[in-house]
């Protein structure tokens, strides 16, 4: 069975559904790219992907390893170029600020931001330039 159906809606909008659970996301070209911007464009999709893919691999080593980064938010910036157009660099920074972390917790969660399934697909053009903020940096 299929993993997910997606359907070209037109003015440059696609609907892509989830077929275990019918969860829809809909995408939409940016307005610098021809779009609306009113929904996430497809590379706002690969960043936040990215980002979502080392905070779940980071929630399970924690889960692991008895400690949990609940309420741990990340900003993630995509910069594009046009030569061809395509995603220049991914930038994403975790706070995690608002918890109580050991310096062991902090090592393990560093040593994640290259293991997650996504970092390792992503074209290594793409630089991926994350950081870990924690209560005393």
């Amino acid at each position: 069975m299929e993993t997910i159906k997606t359907t070209y809606t037109g003015n440059l909008r696609t609907e892509a559904i989830h077929q275990r659970n019918g969860k829809k996301i809909i995408t939409d070209a940016p307005v610098d790219n021809k779009g609306k911007g009113e929904y996430f464009s497809p590379t706002d999709m690969v960043a936040t992907a990215l980002t979502s893919c080392i905070f779940t691999i980071m929630g399970i080593k924690a889960k692991e390893n008895g400690f949990s980064i609940d309420g741990a938010t990340a900003t993630t910036n995509k910069i594009m170029r046009n030569d061809p157009r395509r995603i220049q660099e991914v930038q994403i920074e975790y706070d995690f600020t608002k918890l109580d972390l050991t310096e062991d917790q902090r090592s393990i969660l560093r040593e994640l931001v290259k293991a997650s399934p996504v970092p390792r697909s992503i074209n290594p053009e793409i630089n991926q330039n994350v950081t870990l903020k924690f209560n005393s940096d």
